[in-house]
């Protein structure tokens, strides 16, 4: 029987606190959950957000001006750093990583595609956790992502998912914003209910990310529309990739 496939994303505002530092605890609670999932033959693939912060926190304040070149700086940079936190928290439960970068011309169809498939297929046969994120170094204009929920979306398509979660710093999608105690949230949307009017633009920003509210929804719809079963839910909260896993009600679950 083949092995179950989530794709799991981490958005920036999970993974920092209010200073925009990136808080250790948080990377090995979903490490670690990645882990109890593979001991149940559950393999995962993570999206992880937080080179840009990573680079920041190593070289500080920047000269360049430019956001883009900025950007690519903290990025390039911060990889690095990204990828040693989590080769040690894998490391640590008796696990393997890699690293899979990509661009948004990697996904169209042709050679590219299939080395990407080929690429992802490899990692997963031999129990390693790929972990993908946007090539920020030199991914600029055309060959940008709206944001990583839209790569977390490519990659569940890619490796015929069985589910997707995005972990964000809220609990899923609220009928208003999340702090009005009048606001319920929503636990399952079908893809075809018109639910773009509970975003608030109070709920988009993301700290040093590109994707907020607005992009998810837009995300998860689509995904669930490939008969991919999409979660929106809180990053923060204990257990949150069990409990999803497990059949639990938490955050917002998008399916056709």
């Amino acid at each position: 029987m083949d092995k179950k496939r989530i794709v799991i994303k981490v958005g920036t505002n999970v993974m920092t606190n209010r200073d925009n530092r990136i808080v250790g605890p948080i990377l090995k609670g979903i490490v670690r959950q990645i882990a109890n999932l593979y001991e149940r033959d559950i393999i995962c693939v993570l999206v992880s957000s937080g080179s840009a912060i990573a680079g920041k926190e190593i070289l500080g304040e920047i000269s360049i001006k430019e956001e883009s070149r900025r950007r690519q700086v903290y990025s390039a940079v911060g990889q690095p750093r990204m990828m040693r936190h989590y080769y040690s928290l894998f490391h640590d439960y008796g696990m393997r990583c890699a690293q899979v970068l990509a661009t948004k011309r990697d996904f169209s169809e042709g050679k590219h595609r299939d080395n990407m498939i080929n690429c992802y297929e490899g990692l997963l046969a031999e129990g390693v956790t790929p972990i993908a994120n946007e090539d920020d170094a030199v991914s600029l204009t055309m060959s940008m992502f709206s944001d990583n929920d839209e790569l977390a979306s490519l990659v569940a398509e890619l490796i015929h998912a069985d589910m997707m979660i995005i972990l964000t710093d809220i609990d899923g999608l609220y009928t208003g914003h999340p702090d009005d105690p009048e606001s319920q949230l929503l636990n399952e949307v079908k893809v075809g209910e018109d639910v773009e009017k509970y975003v608030h633009e109070s709920n988009k920003g993301e700290a040093e990310g590109r994707g907020g509210m607005g992009s998810k929804l837009k995300v998860a719809k689509g995904t669930a529309s490939k008969n991919i079963p999409t979660y929106i839910a809180n990053g923060k909260r204990e257990n949150v990739i069990l409990d999803i896993v497990s059949g639990k009600s938490v955050g917002t679950l998008f399916t056709t």
